[in-house]
């Protein structure tokens, strides 16, 4: 089972790749309608609102969080 570079989401269904192609090391979640990878900034952004409308946390902490745990995935650590 592949895991997404970019969020860490198991991928473990045709479904979950970008435009079905199962050659992407990243999720549908983590790419624009073209299948071309979201930039960390983007990514990020999602993740914060994310975790504020189904975690129901503040915005300031949510983008805390949502950047201690993309820092450490694979397609965002040369960033650092």
């Amino acid at each position: 089972m592949k895991m997404c570079i970019a969020c860490g989401m198991p991928m473990t269904s045709i479904g979950d790749y970008p435009l079905h192609d199962i050659t992407k090391n990243y999720c549908k979640y983590c790419a624009h309608d073209d299948g071309r990878m979201k930039t960390f900034d983007e990514k990020w952004h999602d993740l914060t609102l994310s975790y504020v409308e189904k975690h129901n946390v503040d915005y300031p902490i949510a983008k805390q969080t949502a950047y201690t745990i993309l820092k450490k995935l694979p397609a965002w650590k040369r960033k650092w």
